[in-house]
């Protein structure tokens, strides 16, 4: 068995939270201008909130509407097979397809076996309320926004609806491709519920902004399943979302403010065939509650990827939460990853895989940690980083890779430690520790032979117990960090203990030695050796 510990600590103080009190202050992302040429770029600032986040890309256009609208000024469509009626001005039918030609608000009720278009070239917004309506279309998409100012789609209080689109179409490029598609901003608000299933491509798609605000939503699609090119922002309600590629997406990645992804309340469920969440610029998630299943990336964006509020739980993923800046900063976050947990890169082939940073670190790459309760269960690498990595507050439990060619932590800039708990377990093959310059002290222990799952390893000072971690597989490495680590004291590695207190991620911090045994002891600053015993 090897001992090592770090120099002592001085806990940083957090920065003051801005959103849902976990937000870290501070610059923030944005967009930057080429002047040699006319490419607009995307760049993120580490330890930017959600807030901050949000404050450097384009506003909600849906920011004071509510979904509230005048019943009595409402025109009543009224679907009916393979035609429509309607109570008032703005709306043509022709065969099967219904066609809204004005702003205004439309309350559609009925069924329709066609479809429902939005061609308006007046300046004002569309209000399309639907009440227990049932549109499917054999041909294209059930709801087809061609021209629009802007539309809302509201869900009525107690009203069941349905959308489905036909198959085969929209594969051109700029053509409607989902079940309810918009050319303009698109909002989803009401009290009702909503089905949609999208047969060709997409679910939902604007090729504008689109805000989900409240309703029972739910979608399944071929694609995407819910998609706006410039941004999505879901506010509030209940979004299930079952897609063949992506489940949240926004792709503008020609403006650097555009191409986002935000969960700001709500109970959001993902599955997805690719990833959960994908983001041509920032992915984030400052509230709610939001569960995600994907084959690919949990949560994903090509610039930044940030957590600052909310609980989320990733039950399947390839990597979990990945961007170029990584920012977690308060919230509750559980992942389970058959690659790296967290994960910090630039794309390019001169980063990953070398633990305590064997190849080079990516410039404008990173992690940063200042907040909130993080727990990742990870075949891949737990925490790793291209670049640098920060910790400065929250609780961290990594249970790490199982395969050497993996560690727990993995930078190529190092990892230094101001504040926090972090508790860091897996193989010790890769095994990586925070830099000796850090604040705050550290312990690392590596192990000759493997513990098994179930087995408890503690940090032990002068009879008492400073942390119990709890593994939930095989590891033969931990690190861990907190305040409690003082320079030039002495600590002690047990295994086989009793922990007490509450648990996280199976780390509490208490417990008492009873019925375990003593593997060595380190005092901080020195490098001391020794042999572990057998595995467990």
């Amino acid at each position: 068995m090897k001992l090592t510990k770090a120099r002592a600590a001085v806990t940083a103080a957090l920065l003051a939270a801005t959103l849902a009190g976990c937000g870290v202050a501070g610059a923030v992302t944005g967009a930057s201008v080429d002047d040699s040429s006319t490419t607009t770029t995307a760049t993120a600032t580490p330890g930017a909130s959600v807030e901050a986040v949000l404050a450097a890309n384009q506003e909600s256009h849906a920011e004071a509407d509510d979904g509230t609208y005048d019943a009595s000024s409402a025109v009543t469509v009224t679907l009916s097979g393979s035609s429509a009626t309607a109570s008032g001005d703005g709306v043509s039918v022709k065969d099967s397809t219904v066609t809204i030609t004005a702003p205004g608000t439309y309350v559609l009720t009925g069924t329709l076996a066609g479809q429902v278009v939005v061609d308006s070239s007046v300046e004002g917004k569309v209000q399309l309320v639907l009440d227990d309506a049932h549109v499917t279309s054999s041909t294209g998409p059930a709801v087809s926004v061609t021209a629009a100012d802007e539309v809302v789609v509201v869900l009525a209080d107690g009203s069941t609806n349905t959308l489905e689109d036909g198959s085969g179409y929209g594969d051109g490029e700029g053509e409607p491709n989902a079940a309810l598609y918009s050319a303009a901003d698109l909002t989803i608000a009401g009290t009702g519920s909503l089905t949609v299933t999208g047969n060709s491509n997409d679910g939902i798609g604007s090729q504008d902004g689109l805000v989900i605000l409240s309703g029972t939503v739910t979608v399944t699609a071929v694609d995407d399943a819910v998609r706006g090119k410039d941004y999505v922002r879901v506010e509030g309600g209940i979004l299930t979302a079952t897609a063949g590629g992506d489940a949240l997406k926004s792709d503008n990645a020609e403006e650097g403010d555009r191409g986002y992804v935000v969960v700001l309340g709500g109970t959001v469920k993902l599955t997805a065939g690719d990833d959960g969440i994908q983001a041509a610029t920032d992915a984030a998630i400052g509230g709610g509650t939001t569960t995600i299943t994907a084959e690919g990336d949990g949560i994903h964006g090509d610039v930044s990827a940030t957590v600052g509020g909310g609980t989320t739980t990733v039950t399947k993923s390839s990597e979990g939460l990945e961007g170029k800046v990584v920012t977690v900063s308060g919230g509750s976050i559980d992942i389970t990853s058959s690659d790296d947990a967290v994960n910090a890169t630039d794309g390019s082939s001169s980063g990953g895989g070398m633990g305590g940073g064997g190849n080079s670190s990516q410039d404008g790459v990173s992690v940063t940690i200042s907040g909130g309760t993080l727990v990742v269960d990870a075949e891949g690498d737990g925490l790793d980083s291209n670049g640098s990595m920060s910790i400065t507050g929250g609780t961290i439990v990594v249970s790490g890779p199982t395969a050497s060619g993996n560690g727990a932590l993995d930078t190529n800039g190092g990892l230094t430690i101001t504040g926090g708990t972090l508790l860091a377990a897996g193989s010790s093959g890769m095994a990586e520790a925070p830099s000796t310059d850090s604040e705050q002290g550290w312990v690392s222990a590596t192990f000759d032979s493997g513990y098994a799952e179930g087995t408890v390893v503690q940090v032990v000072q002068d009879g008492k117990v400073i942390a119990s971690f709890t593994a939930s597989k095989t590891f033969s490495s931990v690190v861990f960090s907190s305040s409690a680590i003082t320079s030039g004291e002495t600590y002690e590695i047990w295994v086989d203990g009793t922990p007490s207190g509450t648990a996280v991620g199976g780390l509490t911090l208490g417990g008492s030695t009873d019925g375990g045994s003593k593997l060595g002891t380190v005092t901080a600053d020195v490098h001391t050796g020794g042999q572990g015993g057998p595995g467990h």
